[in-house]
């Protein structure tokens, strides 16, 4: 009986939603819009965080070391480090790579190598590049430097300086500018979703108000208010899944544009993002396609239903 219930409101709401045409059209449209703000949200947040993830993995904290330092006091302050819980690995530069690095990026400037020849010795010093087990431990091991006694006690006269402060600036404001798009992106989607909800409400209304005569009819015959309010949520739910799968099926050729286009940029394959995150984006847009769907509908219907 449940079965045969169930299969007259599905199919009475399939109904309603191809009879209603331009208005199941419309509801569709701007669910479809809704729905590619936010799946375009969700890009736009890989990309920030691809870009985070970049800029963290080539910062570190560089020791720099006074010209001439001997290499057993530098391999000592290397071993010190190495004790610090949070340091991953430690790159050692010496103070002749140094110098050819410095030549090898001033290479067009004539005036720089030019000064540089004329000095009798090499005015760069030895480095360590101290890459930490994660992004926020940075700070704790630059402070080391300055707390730790048993390493300064050793280490500070051959020190020239450490270098991180300048690094952290640019990751502290990458973060904000993250978190702001975050926040931002947060209240443009619900902004999006109350309007399509009210664009959908009002079509769900048409739609009801070009059926009042087949609910005044089942409401005389006894039709309690679920079996009148049911097909007009299938409706509602159909208009979900096809914004939803117009929406997925529009990101396929923008993602493949993206990676085509826009990788260097943006430092991430949308494609490849796509791709890989198919399944989790293709469960959240049906989801929310269906609920605000579904949710506009069973408003209309209860408002109706109440007069």
């Amino acid at each position: 009986m449940f079965t045969l219930y169930l299969k007259r409101i599905i199919r009475s709401g399939y109904h309603n939603f191809v009879r209603s045409g331009f208005a199941s059209f419309a509801s569709i449209l701007m669910l479809t819009i809704t729905l590619s703000v936010i799946t375009s949200l969700v890009f736009i947040q890989a990309a920030l965080n691809a870009s985070l993830n970049d800029i963290k993995e080539k910062v570190d904290v560089t020791v720099y070391f006074v010209p001439d330092t001997d290499e057993s006091d530098i391999a000592q302050v290397k071993e010190a480090l190495l004790q610090i819980p949070e340091v991953r690995d430690i790159s050692y530069t010496s103070s002749e790579q140094a110098i050819e690095d410095f030549k090898s990026k001033h290479s067009n400037d004539y005036l720089t190598l030019q000064a540089l020849d004329e000095l009798d010795e090499n005015p760069l010093g030895a480095s360590l590049e101290i890459r930490a087990k994660d992004p926020s431990q940075y700070e704790s091991i630059s402070n080391y430097f300055e707390n730790d006694s048993t390493l300064s006690q050793g280490a500070l006269t051959i020190i020239d300086k450490v270098d991180y402060h300048q690094n952290k600036v640019i990751i502290d404001r990458l973060n904000s500018i993250i978190s702001g798009a975050n926040k931002l992106g947060f209240f443009v989607s619900i902004i999006l979703i109350l309007i399509s909800i009210i664009i959908t409400f009002n079509t769900i209304k048409i739609i009801i108000y070009m059926s009042k005569d087949e609910i005044n009819v089942m409401k005389l015959v006894g039709a309690g208010n679920r079996y009148v309010q049911g097909p007009f949520i299938v409706s509602g739910v159909l208009v979900g899944l096809c914004a939803s799968v117009i929406t997925i099926i529009l990101f396929i050729p923008i993602s493949v544009w993206l990676g085509n286009q826009m990788t260097e940029f943006i430092g991430i394959n949308m494609f490849d993002y796509y791709k890989s995150n198919f399944v989790q984006l293709f469960v959240i847009v049906i989801c929310l396609g269906v609920i605000l769907g579904g949710i506009s509908s069973s408003f209309a219907v209860s408002k109706y239903l109440k007069k």
